[in-house]
C-alpha cells in the first residue's frame, strides 16, 4: 500500500460546524485540527472559521515551530508582535519563531473568517526541492 491517506474537511462555508483544538480546554467552535486525524509528521494544519466580531481570544508563539496562515474568505486582523495587519481571502502571511500572534474577523467582514494554519518545524527547507524525481515515460492515470 501506498503513504498516503485521505480525509474531507469539507467546503470553507462549513467549516464553522466543526469543533476542536489541540484538546479539551482549547477547544471551541470552528476549528479542526487535521493533523489529528492523519498520519501527519513534519507539518501541521487547522482549518478555521471565525464569524464577524469574533476573536482568538490570546496571544500565542512558539519556540521551534513556523506557522503559514492562508486566508480564503473573510476580512480579519493579525496582531503580530506590536503590529497589526489586515487580512482578507488571497492574504498569505507567513509568522516566524518567537513572534507572538493573535487573530479576529472584524466585526464589519462581509462573512466568516475563513484560513488554513500551516503549521511545520524543524530542517530548513532547500530552495529547490533536491530529493525528488520524475518519471517522464510512466503513463497518466486518467481515464477521460
Amino acid at each position: 500500500m501506498s503513504d498516503y491517506e485521505v480525509t474531507e474537511i469539507g467546503a470553507p462555508d462549513q467549516w464553522r460546524e466543526h469543533f476542536g483544538g489541540f484538546d479539551q480546554s482549547r477547544s471551541r467552535d470552528g476549528r479542526r485540527v487535521v493533523d489529528h486525524e492523519l498520519t501527519m509528521q513534519y507539518i501541521g494544519m487547522t482549518a478555521n472559521a471565525l464569524v464577524p466580531g469574533e476573536e482568538a481570544g490570546y496571544w500565542h508563539t512558539h519556540s521551534h515551530v513556523e506557522e503559514l496562515y492562508v486566508f480564503l474568505d473573510g476580512v480579519g486582523e493579525m496582531g503580530l508582535d506590536d503590529e497589526v495587519v489586515e487580512v482578507r481571502a488571497g492574504s498569505v502571511v507567513r509568522v516566524g519563531q518567537g513572534v507572538w500572534r493573535t487573530w479576529r474577523a472584524r466585526p464589519d467582514s462581509p462573512g466568516e473568517l475563513r484560513w488554513l494554519c500551516i503549521r511545520a518545524g524543524g530542517e530548513q527547507l532547500p530552495h529547490l526541492p533536491n530529493d525528488g524525481s520524475r518519471d517522464p515515460e510512466r503513463p497518466m492515470p486518467w481515464t477521460d
